[in-house]
């Protein structure tokens, strides 16, 4: 949702039937029929994740608390749930899983608290850091532009891919997208991404990028295989999940670039809250927990070693 700004053509990123086949979200059933959310009902129950309910608090960490979070025992955490692997809905239709959300489960539970994960429109979730939530985890790139209004904690690294039908039947080429029709989530940097390189064909005399947001990134997926769009572009963890998920229907178009760390988000004038998170995503990472939690989700590659509070600036 949620990488960083492009330095080319080719380091554009799209992804994830994943999302469309586990959350069976169809909101844009009329450009597609209700088959994803049967595949939903089939996929999404083999979905497990991290059982958090072993991680023990750490009285130390838990003292670190702001005492209006740790009053109600509860960490109010804001996501957008149709991005798998990181956090989308089990086949129930209301559980949020993902590794984001198994994350966020053994922050809380290090700091002696309970994530409760609501869902949100991924533009929506860092603006109510701080009234609405508590923290925000959806698969958040670190950026200087979040920066600028919140405090972030790394935690994950990622890079950013192409995704497109198997065969690439539209012969699409990741270093020109001039012309191409390119689903993306809306909010995201991606998003940004693609006008920035529209505007650029279009002043080079070629034709633009026809970008096609969308609320969520199970309806993007959606409407690649539903041939409205040629192509998607989304987090490199959720395309390699998307590919696995499709069952040969997408493949990854290009190289993954621009790796980037994920952060934790929270309010900028909660610094003691802040500190809190990364100190327990601190020793989550120093007893193997993260790794463990990436690892069910086939990310174990991206875990970080080391948790920095807004790091680079």
């Amino acid at each position: 949702m949620r990488a960083r700004p492009v330095t080319s053509l080719s380091a554009l990123a799209v992804g994830v039937l994943g999302a469309a086949l586990l959350t069976g979200c169809t909101t844009a059933s009329e450009d597609l029929g209700s088959a994803s959310g049967d595949a939903a009902a089939q996929d999404g129950a083999a979905v497990q994740g991290f059982d958090v309910s072993g991680v023990e608090a750490d009285a130390d960490l838990a003292a670190l608390v702001p005492a209006d979070v740790a009053e109600d025992g509860v960490l109010t955490v804001g996501a957008e749930l149709s991005y798998a692997p990181a956090e989308f809905v089990a086949a129930d239709g209301v559980t949020p899983v993902g590794f984001d959300v198994d994350i966020a489960g053994a922050v809380a539970a290090t700091l002696g608290l309970e994530a409760e994960v609501e869902p949100s429109t991924f533009d929506a979730i860092i603006p109510a850091v701080g009234t609405k939530y508590e923290v925000g985890v959806s698969g958040f790139t670190i950026d200087a532009e979040r920066l600028q209004v919140a405090h972030m904690v790394s935690y994950f690294d990622a890079g950013s891919q192409l995704a497109v039908a198997a065969g690439n039947p539209d012969g699409i080429d990741p270093a020109d997208l001039c012309g191409v029709v390119v689903g993306v989530q809306t909010g995201t940097v991606q998003q940004g991404e693609l006008e920035t390189v529209s505007a650029d064909c279009e002043a080079a005399g070629s034709e633009a990028v026809e970008v096609l947001p969308y609320d969520s990134q199970a309806d993007v997926t959606t409407n690649l295989v539903g041939g409205k769009v040629q192509a998607m572009y989304a987090d490199s963890p959720v395309t390699a999940y998307a590919v696995d998920q499709a069952d040969g229907e997408l493949e990854t178009l290009g190289d993954i670039t621009d790796a980037a760390p994920y952060g934790v988000v929270v309010a900028q004038d909660d610094t003691e809250l802040a500190e809190a998170v990364r100190a327990a995503l601190q020793q989550l990472m120093d007893d193997g927990t993260l790794t463990a939690i990436l690892e069910e989700w086939g990310n174990a590659d991206g875990a970080l070693a080391t948790a920095e509070l807004d790091p680079g600036v």
